[in-house]
């Protein structure tokens, strides 16, 4: 008969002997933000490799009272502004000796309840949430519970959630002046979710844009950051004859939407019959058929700032939470009439 395969764990002592160094030099190796040189992590990690050792994380959580793990939820991924986010606030917390736990929930109260308890229940260091929002009632537990939040791409009333936003509300003025400025005077708009803030902050700014130029707007529809709801806002905005000659669409994804029914349901050229704009400038934007003019949400420094205040809250050099905007530029392409003797 064959030797068979030792099922016991192997230990850090057992891999310290290996490696001929001390078994608090092991810990260090294997503890995120430790020091340690080069030579002892390349001899700890060999020994550990030949000995077919793994630390035991879930111990080391119990001993330093940190899981080192961070719960992320997130509202939608059909956005194609979430998936690229996600990934740079995974890369960047991974760096820290973070774990990203992702969790998908919807904007119900109901929904969002159930998730945050089970994030809680495996006992997070932070969370932080994408395009959702948080009760009173959660936001205190949090907070009672030691757990910092910080709400990405979304503020709300409450002092003790940090949140880290695009200056929404100066983009969504920077559109109409670009559009005003474009010739245009049947200026419409097609919101997204109305409860949410980016919701509200663009429209806000768009409109007080556009009165700043003496104009109010043509038309308003609600698309819910919706691609098959922005293609049925599209249809009704767009289905008489007097219709509007350029339209603010609350985010690219419903921009998309609504460029596809204009031109392929209701044969408009884009922009020669009407301009369309967006908001966020994710990768498709640029591709040849949508060509978007967008404000760019600066994605890199938006995660930046989430991790800084996430892990300042943490390790207890931040104590309040904090509230940031981002200025994003406007992204001039072709769907959009451009403005006589504009220059990118």
């Amino acid at each position: 008969m064959g030797q068979e395969k030792s099922t016991d764990r192997v230990t850090s002592l057992e891999v310290a002997r290996r490696a001929g160094v001390s078994q608090s030099a092991v810990s260090r190796v294997f503890t995120p933000g430790a020091s340690a040189s080069q030579k002892t992590i390349d001899k700890v990690r060999r020994a550990a490799s030949e000995l077919g050792y793994r630390p035991n994380v879930l111990a080391r959580s119990l001993i330093t009272g940190r899981s080192r793990i961070i719960g992320v939820v997130v509202g939608y991924l059909e956005n194609l502004f979430y998936p690229e986010a996600l990934e740079n606030l995974s890369n960047a917390l991974q760096a820290e000796g973070y774990h990203v736990l992702v969790f998908m929930a919807s904007n119900s109260s109901d929904n969002i309840e159930t998730v945050v308890q089970e994030i809680l229940d495996y006992q997070v260091d932070g969370i932080v949430l994408a395009s959702v929002g948080l009760s009173s009632d959660l936001a205190g537990r949090c907070t009672d519970a030691g757990i910092p939040v910080v709400l990405f791409n979304r503020s709300q009333d409450d002092a003790r959630l940090s949140a880290v936003t695009s200056d929404n509300v100066e983009g969504g003025r920077k559109l109409a002046e670009f559009l005003v400025a474009g010739g245009h005077s049947r200026i419409a708009y097609i919101a997204g979710w109305e409860e949410a803030s980016t919701q509200r902050d663009r429209e806000a700014g768009f409109r007080a844009g556009l009165e700043a130029a003496g104009q109010t707007l043509w038309a308003r529809d609600c698309g819910e950051f919706s691609y098959p709801a922005a293609q049925a806002a599209a249809r009704r905005m767009f289905a008489g004859a007097d219709r509007p000659d350029a339209v603010f669409v609350g985010n690219d994804h419903m921009a998309f939407a609504v460029m596809d029914t204009l031109r392929f349901e209701l044969g408009l050229s884009v922009p020669d019959d009407v301009s369309v704009v967006g908001y966020d400038d994710v990768m498709a934007s640029a591709w040849p058929s949508f060509d978007l003019t967008t404000v760019r949400q600066p994605a890199r420094r938006m995660v930046s700032e989430t991790v800084r205040m996430l892990l300042g809250r943490i390790d207890g050099a931040a104590s309040a939470p904090e509230r940031t905007t981002i200025d994003g530029p406007l992204i001039v392409r072709g769907s959009a009439r451009k403005p006589e003797g504009w220059t990118p």
